[in-house]
């Protein structure tokens, strides 16, 4: 009996073997690359491009209030990108911040569930688990994390919120 991984394994290594000996018209062999999707996505939420609407996120320092840590770049229910100036951030952080959206075709990315009615809402506050830090250009990175605090019924609303936004690439 093979297993589904000893068949895929088998299968592509059949298909590098005939793309990797492919004979051009002129008698000389040239290496194709081939790349043949089995549908399986590596991520396991969806990224929105927000960048174009200009939305910000704040560092949130609790009672504090809050100042601005950058643009927000793109969204998904599990993670941000966000483009800042500040140099001082690296992977394995944890950052609190604020996120603010607006309401857009009639629907609220987060839901209050302070009291026995849930209410609509436009912000969250939580914690972000830095995964990654590029220099993008001179004095601006992209800081990307997860959002790793957030309530389901907070990720299944802002799922459905980005649901109507365009993906990024």
């Amino acid at each position: 009996m093979t297993t589904l991984h000893e068949w895929k394994s088998n299968k592509s290594e059949t298909k590098t073997a005939e793309t990797a000996n492919a004979e051009t018209g002129k008698g000389e062999f040239r290496m194709k690359i081939a790349v043949e999707s089995d549908g399986a996505e590596r991520r396991e939420h969806r990224r929105h491009d927000l960048e174009m609407q200009s939305l910000t996120v704040d560092r949130w320092d609790g009672s504090r209030g809050s100042h601005v840590l950058g643009q927000l770049v793109d969204l998904s229910s599990g993670g941000v990108r966000i483009r800042t100036e500040q140099a001082n951030i690296k992977p394995d952080n944890q950052i609190r911040v604020r996120l603010e959206l607006p309401v857009y075709a009639g629907i609220s990315p987060f839901v209050d569930m302070q009291d026995k009615k849930l209410q609509p809402k436009r912000e969250w506050i939580g914690w972000m688990a830095v995964t990654r830090v590029k220099n993008v250009e001179s004095n601006k990175y992209d800081v990307a994390g997860k959002l790793v605090d957030m309530e389901e019924m907070d990720r299944g609303m802002l799922g459905l919120y980005l649901s109507t936004q365009p993906l990024a690439a």
